[in-house]
């Protein structure tokens, strides 16, 4: 057999192929899969008052991933878990109804710093345990890495210079992170949270019920970063956004097209733009913006 005709042969088996699987597409009444099936709220926390929120000398006495929390930080989080609580948990009002039975487990995942753990102890004394699901510690969300034991002075330097150079993109000297490297880690983590939801849930059932709520207790700037993974902001945008305060309580809803929209008052507060006024939208008609 020629060349050429085993060229024409395999294209025309290729465009078969092609045409079979387009055939059985159109034809199937499954709906397409979609991000986190059987999810219904995403929850992010940040971690309560730390002692190295009120005296950064702390961090050059304690390890970073070994400072507590304070007693107004454990009160913080006893807040937060209240709030998650009221989230998961129907009311009285709607408890017999669909609505109030939606959505009341949940599935904890914690950074390993030790304010992390505090502040999901202190969450969990909140939450039924028979509404969890399960506790899963990963490193990928933990908090950015600054170099091991910092001088006050050393560490304050360092900062301004972060200030001027940008957030995401300054490496913190002597084996720290740049915002970069968070945001590397933590798409990874983002990974692990679909394949997490794919395994555990049928995704035909999840489509007829979201019934579980993920909750993410970490740090300020891993929260931000994942908001800014999630959500495709632009480097500008997070150059531009701030953390959340301690121990807030932020929220993503599944709306009713499927997709998690993040709470107005959340998005507002951190400085965040809205959907319609993101970077990725306003550059299809402003090309000037690539020049900023």
């Amino acid at each position: 057999m020629s060349k050429n005709m085993l060229l024409q042969r395999h294209c025309y088996s290729s465009a078969s192929r092609l045409l079979l699987r387009k055939s059985s597409s159109s034809s199937s009444s499954r709906a397409p899969k979609r991000a986190l099936p059987g999810i219904h709220r995403i929850i992010l926390i940040r971690h309560g008052e730390s002692l190295g929120n009120i005296d950064e000398r702390a961090y050059g006495e304690t390890a970073d991933w070994r400072i507590p929390l304070t007693n107004r930080g454990r009160e913080q989080a006893r807040v937060a878990g209240k709030k998650v609580a009221s989230l998961i948990m129907p009311s009285d009002i709607n408890a017999n109804t669909a609505e109030g039975t939606r959505s009341n487990n949940i599935f904890f995942y914690v950074s390993p710093y030790l304010r992390t753990r505090q502040t999901l102890r202190e969450i969990l004394h909140e939450i039924p345990s028979d509404q969890i699901l399960g506790i899963r510690e990963d490193p990928r969300i933990s908090e950015q890495q600054f170099g091991n034991f910092q001088s006050h002075h050393t560490m304050q330097d360092n900062k301004a210079s972060r200030t001027n150079f940008g957030r995401f993109f300054y490496r913190f000297p002597e084996g720290g992170e740049s915002g970069f490297d968070v945001y590397n880690r933590v798409s990874g983590f983002i990974g692990t949270l679909k394949r997490d939801s794919a395994e555990y849930y049928n995704d035909d059932e999840a489509q007829q019920e979201d019934s579980t709520t993920i909750c993410i207790v970490t740090h300020g700037l891993s929260l931000r970063l994942f908001l800014m993974r999630w959500f495709q902001y632009s480097v500008h945008e997070f150059e531009r956004s701030y953390n959340p305060k301690n121990a807030a309580v932020v929220v993503l809803e599944r709306d009713p097209g499927g997709w998690f929209e993040l709470s107005p008052v959340d998005r507002i507060a951190m400085g965040f733009p809205s959907y319609q006024e993101q970077e990725r939208f306003r550059l299809m008609h402003d090309y000037s913006l690539l020049d900023k």
